[in-house]
């Protein structure tokens, strides 16, 4: 297959966008019809809460599928309702809201290709990433990756960065198996992939622009204590339970 036969899905999980989805739809749509690859976006409007599906509805293309979720079930829910409905041979994610940097989509894909990966992950720690980042919040994304490495054996270096792309194939495979449908997402998805086989788990570079909220307030403190306690169930199902290896002997 010629790689201009090959399909590309984005998949943009949407939740009180209402402010920048328009903005941010037109940047990723003109930066994929510069890529060598087909192309569609999918947006998942996660829930019923403001006017984000309405203005999201106003980026009129083909290419572009947009969904409303009748309740807000969280991130993970809306981007695994989202890759159930791509039609893409690779199949990527972007977090809404403009802090990552679309651009970093074609990276991804070429570090798909060069590594010839089953998932490439976009990684703030990454050398060359740019990235305007608290100390604070590097303490923790450090903390956060060495327990990862010990109790997962994922050994990139940052899981939580919301762009990743993944080969169907993954997916095919994990996506059925898949609980968390919030907090810990990335960590189910990646760790569940590499306990399966899916071995070839890479990073590359990306440019965030960092919306700085202090991690005192109590809706971050409680999103640290939720990410943690969500990380340990996936441990609990992955280490102990061998939930996921059950599941997919039963697929």
């Amino acid at each position: 297959m010629n790689d201009n036969q090959k399909l590309l899905s984005v998949i943009i999980p949407c939740f009180k966008q209402e402010k920048t989805i328009v903005k941010n739809l037109k940047e990723i749509k003109n930066i994929l019809e510069r890529i060598r690859y087909d192309w569609e976006i999918i947006v998942i409007v996660d829930g019923k809460v403001d006017q984000t599906y309405k203005q999201a509805k106003k980026v009129s293309s083909p290419k572009i599928r947009i969904y409303q979720l009748k309740n807000n079930h969280g991130k993970g829910h809306a981007v695994r309702f989202g890759m159930k409905k791509a039609k893409g041979d690779y199949i990527a994610f972007l977090d809404a809201g403009r802090e990552i940097d679309p651009s970093g989509i074609p990276m991804l894909l070429e570090h798909l290709e060069w590594y010839d990966a089953d998932i490439i992950v976009g990684s703030k720690r990454h050398l060359v990433s740019q990235v305007n980042y608290p100390w604070e919040r590097k303490i923790l994304s450090l903390g956060y990756y060495y327990f990862v490495k010990l109790f997962f054996g994922v050994k990139i270096k940052d899981t939580q960065a919301g762009i990743k792309i993944f080969k169907r194939k993954v997916l095919e495979k994990v996506l059925p198996v898949l609980l968390v449908k919030n907090y810990a997402f990335d960590i189910e998805i990646l760790s569940v992939a590499n306990s399966f086989g899916f071995k070839r788990i890479f990073e590359a570079p990306i440019k965030l622009r960092y919306n700085f909220t202090s991690l005192t307030s109590a809706a971050t403190l409680k999103t640290i204590q939720n990410i943690f306690i969500d990380t340990l169930a996936v441990f609990y199902r992955l280490r102990i339970l061998k939930y996921y290896e059950k599941q997919k002997k039963l697929l």
